[in-house]
């Protein structure tokens, strides 16, 4: 079949550009650096409704590590106008990552790295504990003087939230500051291509975090049934500038992320602290430091507009921004300095993205396949961490050069560690 001339344009208009677009008649275009990487069709589905919500800006950027998520797609930019939608932020309020290159090198390290691992478990609280009556031990029994001190600093705000919000004072707030949670949530010693040893962890506001996101959604999607407002999917619920409940989420997100952050400061303390007691040699731990959320909303100025930019599972990557690209438990990792590319709306990929779902992960693989994957990692290799084997994750090599136009590569990591929940 001959295609027709503006056919013909469209194709080579696309062969020359370094993403595809997808758009329907009832959306605003979708720009998808994913050229090389595959991406399913519900993950399309689903950015084809968000694309549907009248207060979009321009257009929708998609990371190469996109897949399906919760309300939005993981790895997508939604710069909108006049509205915020709840559950495009999800519940990982502030999830993003944090790295500080030290002044230690590869031969500083031990030849077993099994005692530097236990010191970093022990000395971060991790993973979660089951079970009414319970303690978590993904929480502090009491927390540390350090961690009392920050929480000073956020908790006046905090509890200006719940005057507000009742339900949202008895959630875990406190005691969660400076830990890390389960999931794909990890701390990782790791040498970049000089044998510089770097610090590498990814968590974000925790439970506290979770209760606000969880909250606010729900007040959306009353708001939307309040207002007989039709929608292409529940999930994309939104709150209006100028109504209170917008008001106060604004409120609220900026102050998980401001959690989030700080939580990423308080582990990493303790990571080189960890450092310090198994490694007798002084050494600098702040050669370099990169601290940047993956899952957050913020205001920015694009294309002459002041809008709010939702990134859901991306980084921010305006002109010379360093950002943190990670791979999985047993892939390389990258530092990136931002291009500055608007067609992005500045953005970059958060990391390899999912292809297998935690439970088709499970199902697909074994723990000899997850102790083959991370040889070389030390790390725990058991059942319960299958859903984080590398097999589950897109090629971060293919990801990577997806988007060769909105970062370049400024160091290289291979992790040593991994401590995960």
């Amino acid at each position: 079949m001959t295609m027709s001339v503006s056919e013909q344009i469209e194709k080579q208009a696309s062969n020359e550009r370094a993403y595809n677009i997808i758009q329907d008649k009832k959306g605003v275009p979708i720009k998808m650096w994913t050229k090389g990487v595959p991406v399913d069709e519900k993950s399309k589905e689903q950015l084809l409704k968000t694309a549907q919500m009248p207060f979009i800006y321009k257009w929708m950027a998609v990371m190469p590590d996109v897949h399906v998520g919760i309300g939005a797609t993981i790895g997508s930019v939604i710069p909108t106008k006049g509205a915020i939608i709840p559950a495009a932020v999800g519940v990982d309020i502030g999830c993003g990552m944090m790295a500080a290159r030290t002044s230690l090198t590869a031969s500083d390290l031990p030849d077993n790295l099994h005692a530097l691992r236990t010191e970093l478990e022990r000395l971060i609280p991790h993973g979660m504990t089951k079970g009414r009556g319970r303690r978590d031990r993904g929480s502090w029994d009491t927390p540390t003087e350090r961690v009392d001190q920050a929480w000073a600093e956020l908790v006046t705000d905090f509890e200006y939230i719940c005057t507000k919000h009742p339900r949202l004072k008895n959630t875990n707030n406190h005691k969660q500051l400076g830990t890390l949670g389960t999931g794909n949530h990890f701390v990782e010693i790791c040498l970049d291509e000089h044998q510089q040893v770097w610090i590498m962890l990814h968590s974000g506001s925790r439970g506290v975090g979770n209760a606000i996101g969880n909250h606010f959604i729900e007040l959306a999607r009353k708001d939307m049934q309040k207002h007989f407002i039709n929608l292409p999917d529940k999930d994309l619920a939104y709150l209006v500038e100028g109504t209170g409940h917008f008001d106060d989420y604004w409120f609220a997100v900026g102050w998980a992320q401001r959690f989030a952050m700080k939580n990423r400061e308080l582990m990493m303390e303790a990571a080189v602290q960890a450092l310090r007691i198994i490694i007798n040699k002084p050494f600098n731990a702040k050669v370099e430091a990169v601290n940047c959320h993956h899952n957050y909303v913020d205001k920015e100025e694009h294309f002459g507009q002041e809008v709010l930019v939702t990134r859901k599972g991306a980084v921010r990557a305006r002109l010379g921004e360093y950002g943190i690209i990670p791979g999985s438990m047993g892939a390389k990792s990258f530092i990136v300095k931002g291009k500055g590319n608007q067609e992005s709306f500045c953005s970059c990929s958060h990391g390899a993205g999912r292809v297998h779902s935690r439970t088709a992960a499970k199902k697909l693989f074994t723990v000899e396949d997850q102790i083959e994957q991370t040889q070389g990692v030390e790390c725990r290799k058991d059942a319960a961490v299958i859903d984080e084997i590398p097999s589950a994750y897109k090629p971060i090599e293919d990801v990577m050069k997806a988007q060769s136009d909105l970062v370049e590569v400024v160091y290289t990591l291979s992790q040593v560690v991994c401590v995960k929940g």
